[in-house]
């Protein structure tokens, strides 16, 4: 199973992971019990039950490029341009439109 972590601002807001029967969400319990800490999106909304999709959430899916970029990204970072996740986890880590980014998580994480 692959996991990432998901930031809203510098908080952690929960983790992502690619499990064999697609992919699931789970909310970070410190940033799922603040109340002044908004859902990461509305597609996502907070709760204490994981989300799971048999395909990757559409507001992550929104976070890589498209088109000849995308072919771009994948041929210079040598990651199949299917590999939604792996793409993420690539290019998703920093300078994000918004307020979310992903990243692999540190071990204790």
């Amino acid at each position: 199973m692959k996991r990432a972590c998901v930031y809203h601002n510098s908080d952690l807001a929960g983790i992502l992971e690619k499990t064999t029967a697609g992919y699931r969400f789970t909310y970070a319990e410190a940033y799922w019990r603040d109340p002044s800490k908004a859902a990461i999106s509305l597609t996502l909304p907070k709760r204490q039950v994981a989300h799971e999709s048999p395909h990757l959430f559409s507001f992550f899916f929104n976070l890589l490029s498209e088109g000849v970029n995308l072919a771009l990204q994948s041929r210079s970072l040598r990651i199949d341009e299917q590999d939604y996740f792996g793409l993420l986890l690539a290019t998703a880590g920093t300078e994000t439109i918004g307020a979310v980014r992903v990243a692999p998580c540190n071990p204790e994480s």
